[in-house]
């Protein structure tokens, strides 16, 4: 099993989204965090089958993230 760093954002609205940047194209939204967690990994498995189906490479994770405090 691989793992992918997923970004989530959370709307103005409250709603939230969700992208791979290490799978171009690959988003995902919903009405709240547990939806768009669950969404963004059907998102992952479907692009990656897609990718396979076509004989495309699946990219593999590269991206890293890490918090970092700043003053505010």
């Amino acid at each position: 099993m691989t793992k992918y760093l997923v970004i989530i954002e959370k709307a103005d609205d409250g709603s939230y989204s969700a992208y791979v940047p290490d799978i171009p194209g690959c988003v995902s939204c919903g009405d709240n965090l547990d939806e768009v967690k669950k969404t963004i990994k059907e998102a992952i498995d479907f692009h990656i089958e897609g990718l396979r189906e076509e004989g495309l490479a699946v990219p593999e994770p590269k991206s890293d993230c890490e918090f970092v405090e700043a003053v505010a």
